[in-house]
Protein backbone atom coordinates (compact mmCIF):
# COMPACT_ATOMS: atom_id res chain seq x y z
CA UNK A 1 0.00 0.00 0.00
CA UNK A 2 1.20 3.67 -0.86
CA UNK A 3 2.42 6.24 1.95
CA UNK A 4 -0.31 8.14 0.80
CA UNK A 5 -2.78 5.75 0.93
CA UNK A 6 -1.64 4.73 4.32
CA UNK A 7 -1.99 7.81 5.94
CA UNK A 8 -4.90 8.38 4.53
CA UNK A 9 -6.20 5.05 6.90
CA UNK A 10 -5.02 6.87 9.90
CA UNK A 11 -6.79 9.03 11.97
CA UNK A 12 -6.10 12.77 12.61
CA UNK A 13 -7.10 14.26 16.21
CA UNK A 14 -6.43 18.22 17.69
CA UNK A 15 -4.85 18.99 20.90
CA UNK A 16 -4.76 22.47 21.90
CA UNK A 17 -2.29 22.94 24.94
CA UNK A 18 -4.05 25.61 26.88
CA UNK A 19 -3.20 29.12 28.37
CA UNK A 20 -2.03 27.30 31.68
CA UNK A 21 -0.08 24.38 30.07
CA UNK A 22 1.92 27.63 28.02
CA UNK A 23 2.29 29.92 31.01
CA UNK A 24 3.57 26.74 33.28
CA UNK A 25 6.12 25.21 30.96
CA UNK A 26 4.36 22.30 29.88
CA UNK A 27 4.42 22.33 26.04
CA UNK A 28 7.99 20.20 25.86
CA UNK A 29 6.80 17.74 28.27
CA UNK A 30 3.60 17.01 26.86
CA UNK A 31 4.31 17.23 23.40
CA UNK A 32 7.09 14.33 24.47
CA UNK A 33 4.53 11.96 25.59
CA UNK A 34 2.92 12.40 22.42
CA UNK A 35 5.96 11.87 20.58
CA UNK A 36 7.25 9.24 22.42
CA UNK A 37 4.03 7.00 22.43
CA UNK A 38 4.49 7.35 18.26
CA UNK A 39 1.74 9.66 17.34
CA UNK A 40 3.04 11.78 14.29
CA UNK A 41 3.02 15.47 14.44
CA UNK A 42 1.24 16.62 11.50
CA UNK A 43 0.33 20.52 12.31
CA UNK A 44 1.81 22.84 14.76
CA UNK A 45 1.72 26.43 15.40
CA UNK A 46 0.95 28.89 18.49
CA UNK A 47 -1.63 31.31 18.33
CA UNK A 48 -3.58 33.84 20.31
CA UNK A 49 -7.07 32.31 20.34
CA UNK A 50 -9.91 34.95 18.62
CA UNK A 51 -13.31 35.17 20.30
CA UNK A 52 -14.82 34.28 17.37
CA UNK A 53 -12.36 30.92 16.90
CA UNK A 54 -13.54 30.29 20.95
CA UNK A 55 -17.30 31.32 20.56
CA UNK A 56 -17.02 28.35 17.29
CA UNK A 57 -15.05 25.95 19.38
CA UNK A 58 -17.45 26.26 22.64
CA UNK A 59 -20.72 26.72 21.39
CA UNK A 60 -21.88 23.68 22.95
CA UNK A 61 -21.53 25.60 26.52
CA UNK A 62 -23.09 28.99 25.20
CA UNK A 63 -26.00 29.37 27.21
CA UNK A 64 -23.73 28.16 30.77
CA UNK A 65 -23.23 30.75 33.37
CA UNK A 66 -18.99 29.73 32.84
CA UNK A 67 -19.00 30.45 29.07
CA UNK A 68 -17.47 33.77 29.61
CA UNK A 69 -14.74 33.03 31.77
CA UNK A 70 -13.46 30.21 29.58
CA UNK A 71 -13.17 32.12 26.32
CA UNK A 72 -11.33 35.00 28.86
CA UNK A 73 -9.33 32.17 30.39
CA UNK A 74 -8.52 31.03 26.87
CA UNK A 75 -7.42 34.30 25.36
CA UNK A 76 -5.24 35.25 28.43
CA UNK A 77 -2.44 33.98 26.86
CA UNK A 78 -1.08 32.32 23.35
CA UNK A 79 -2.58 28.66 23.23
CA UNK A 80 -0.11 25.90 21.33
CA UNK A 81 -2.33 23.92 18.75
CA UNK A 82 -1.14 20.42 17.55
CA UNK A 83 -2.63 17.87 15.13
CA UNK A 84 -1.29 15.12 15.74
CA UNK A 85 -2.00 11.43 13.18
CA UNK A 86 -1.79 7.88 14.37
CA UNK A 87 -4.06 4.61 14.48
CA UNK A 88 -6.78 5.28 16.98
CA UNK A 89 -5.23 8.72 17.93
CA UNK A 90 -8.20 10.03 18.84
CA UNK A 91 -9.06 7.68 21.87
CA UNK A 92 -5.63 6.99 22.89
CA UNK A 93 -5.01 11.10 22.98
CA UNK A 94 -8.11 11.03 25.22
CA UNK A 95 -7.06 8.41 27.72
CA UNK A 96 -3.09 10.25 27.96
CA UNK A 97 -5.53 13.71 28.48
CA UNK A 98 -7.58 11.91 31.26
CA UNK A 99 -10.91 13.07 32.33
CA UNK A 100 -11.67 16.54 32.10
CA UNK A 101 -11.44 17.67 36.03
CA UNK A 102 -7.76 17.62 36.89
CA UNK A 103 -8.95 16.68 40.20
CA UNK A 104 -10.66 13.12 38.93
CA UNK A 105 -7.72 12.32 36.54
CA UNK A 106 -5.19 9.49 37.56
CA UNK A 107 -1.88 10.34 38.19
CA UNK A 108 0.07 9.24 35.05
CA UNK A 109 -2.12 11.09 32.95
CA UNK A 110 -1.70 14.55 31.56
CA UNK A 111 -4.02 15.92 33.85
CA UNK A 112 -3.53 13.79 36.72
CA UNK A 113 0.00 14.96 36.93
CA UNK A 114 -0.52 18.79 36.15
CA UNK A 115 -4.02 19.82 36.44
CA UNK A 116 -6.64 20.48 39.50
CA UNK A 117 -8.89 22.47 37.81
CA UNK A 118 -11.96 21.64 35.62
CA UNK A 119 -11.47 24.42 32.92
CA UNK A 120 -7.95 25.18 34.00
CA UNK A 121 -6.96 21.53 32.81
CA UNK A 122 -3.86 21.96 30.70
CA UNK A 123 -5.12 20.24 27.28
CA UNK A 124 -8.23 20.05 24.94
CA UNK A 125 -8.82 17.23 23.01
CA UNK A 126 -11.29 16.22 20.14
CA UNK A 127 -13.41 13.36 21.29
CA UNK A 128 -14.79 12.27 17.41
CA UNK A 129 -13.67 11.88 14.30
CA UNK A 130 -16.27 14.36 13.50
CA UNK A 131 -15.59 17.09 15.74
CA UNK A 132 -11.72 16.21 14.69
CA UNK A 133 -12.25 17.13 11.45
CA UNK A 134 -14.27 19.85 12.63
CA UNK A 135 -11.80 21.44 15.02
CA UNK A 136 -8.77 21.42 12.73
CA UNK A 137 -10.58 22.98 9.94
CA UNK A 138 -11.15 25.55 12.50
CA UNK A 139 -7.65 25.83 13.76
CA UNK A 140 -5.29 24.93 10.66
CA UNK A 141 -5.70 25.19 6.98
CA UNK A 142 -4.54 22.50 4.84
CA UNK A 143 -1.36 24.16 3.42
CA UNK A 144 -0.54 24.17 7.57
CA UNK A 145 -0.97 20.38 7.79
CA UNK A 146 1.96 17.85 5.98
CA UNK A 147 2.41 14.24 5.12
CA UNK A 148 5.19 12.27 5.52
CA UNK A 149 6.41 9.01 6.58
CA UNK A 150 8.13 8.95 10.30
CA UNK A 151 11.07 6.94 10.20
CA UNK A 152 10.44 4.88 12.94
CA UNK A 153 6.69 3.82 12.05
CA UNK A 154 7.89 0.03 11.67
CA UNK A 155 9.02 0.29 15.12
CA UNK A 156 5.68 1.98 16.52
CA UNK A 157 3.04 -0.54 14.66
CA UNK A 158 3.24 -4.27 13.37
CA UNK A 159 3.75 -4.67 9.57
CA UNK A 160 -0.20 -5.98 9.78
CA UNK A 161 -1.18 -2.39 11.45
CA UNK A 162 0.88 -0.32 8.51
CA UNK A 163 -1.01 -2.09 5.76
Amino acid sequence: MADNQRQKMDERTLVIFKPDAVNRALIGEILHRFERKGFKIVGMKMSHLSEQQLGEHYAHHKSKPFFQDIVKFMRSAPAMLLVLEGKRVIEVVRQMAGPTHGVEASPGTIRGDYALSISNNIVHASDSKETAKTEIARFFSDKELFDYERIDSSFVYADDERA
